[in-house]
């Protein structure tokens, strides 16, 4: 049986910041969230020194990591080797993310994410399909030959896997966006991106059920002028989540801290890491196009961003040192609202009795020291 206490740490547990407590887990789940004096003789006692422990941090949009790219090779094991890189940084759940690819490429990949969820559990959590109902306009890194309507016959297959893919990435203005509702219904989330859509657009999908946005700012329309607030308007001035990538390289800093104002708790950090994260790779192949690493940027042939080459560990750092943004705040937009976001809080994303034990140890220097997953520990 798999059953200790962690000691001697800061507990962040979603809600509160504790002191002197202890977190009890056994076998896969929190057992219990007490006071260190209060601990029971018997049980075993691992003292973290000092350090702090939270959940584990959940990454609503990973490529790939560890010199490997979901795109490139549609295998459980490269998403085992996405999930042993993102435990270094602290990440114990994530979406794996394919973009835009030929049908086929999409049905390899479904039938995998099945295969890999009866195996593995409360880690990849659901495909993330980014593509290929796009814009070309803003198509950034996505082949636009792939870019395209959904025909009938792939609107049923992935209404028909709902229950392995979690969300699609959708243009507002792409006629793909029409079938929201119907997406909604069989349980897939709806995101914008990738979009050149108007404000009202954009607001209309919204109205519709669209219920995320992909890398917010990131390849979608701008606010433009007075008279225009493009994509991006229309999610500041929404309730809806957004995800936003915080390596200083796709947002600058100021704009992170404008929308943590506009949207609160609705604005949650995402890597959207690529194959260069964990790793130290110069190159690699992204959907056939070379894609070079220089100093963290990750960039093709023609300079379009090609995914970021950062952590969420250090995406957290970043957020504190650059964006006015506590710690605290930092590790909810990690962990409970990525968790928010896709309905599974009542099992992750915040310490509380009877959740699943997927936990992130880490010092003040934001160096990873461990993780937990379903309550076996992992130490780096």
């Amino acid at each position: 049986m798999n059953h200790y206490a962690l000691t001697n740490c800061v507990i962040y547990t979603g809600e509160q910041v504790l002191y002197q407590h202890a977190l009890v887990v056994k076998d896969d789940k929190i057992e219990a969230i007490t006071l260190e004096a209060d601990l029971p003789q018997y049980l075993e006692k691992i003292d973290l020194g000092g350090v702090n422990l939270s959940a584990g941090f959940i990454d609503l949009q990973l490529n790939g990591c560890g010199g490997v790219m979901f795109n490139e090779e549609i295998t459980i094991r490269t998403l085992e080797i996405m999930q042993e890189t993102n435990l270094r940084s602290g990440t114990t759940s994530y979406l794996p993310t394919f973009i835009t690819s030929p049908d086929e490429g999409m049905k390899q990949a479904v039938v995998i994410m099945r295969e890999y969820l009866s195996k593995h559990k409360n880690q990849a959590l659901g495909l993330h399909f980014e593509g290929p109902y796009l814009s070309v306009e803003k198509k950034g890194v996505h082949r636009p030959e792939f870019i395209r309507d959904i025909s009938p016959e792939m609107l049923d297959f992935l209404c028909a896997n709902g229950d392995v893919i979690t969300k699609i990435t959708i243009a507002a203005e792409n006629p793909a966006a029409d079938y929201i509702k119907r997406f909604n219904e069989a349980g897939i989330i709806v995101s914008l991106g990738h979009s050149n859509a108007t404000y009202a657009k954009a607001k209309e999908r919204i109205a519709e059920g669209a219920a995320f946005a992909t890398h917010l700012h990131n390849a979608m329309s701008p606010v433009s002028s007075g008279r225009e607030g493009g994509v991006v308007g229309a999610v500041l001035d929404s309730d809806i989540y957004a995800g936003i990538i915080c390596d200083g390289l796709h947002v600058e800093w100021g704009n992170i801290r404008i929308a943590k104002k506009a949207k609160g708790d609705k604005l949650l950090i995402v890597s959207d890491a690529v194959a260069a994260a964990g790793s130290n790779i110069d190159s690699f192949i992204f959907i056939g196009k070379k894609i070079t690493v220089k100093d963290g940027k990750c960039y093709d042939e023609f300079g379009a961003l090609g995914g970021a080459a950062i952590t969420m560990i250090e995406s957290i750092r970043n957020v504190v040192q650059h964006c006015d943004i506590s710690l605290n705040e930092a590790i909810r937009m990690s962990t409970l609202y990525p968790a928010r976001a896709i309905g599974v809080e009542d099992t992750l994303g915040s310490l509380s009795v009877g959740k699943i034990a997927n936990l992130a140890i880490f010092d003040n220097q934001f160096s990873v020291k461990g993780t937990a997953v379903n309550g076996k520990l992992h130490w780096n």
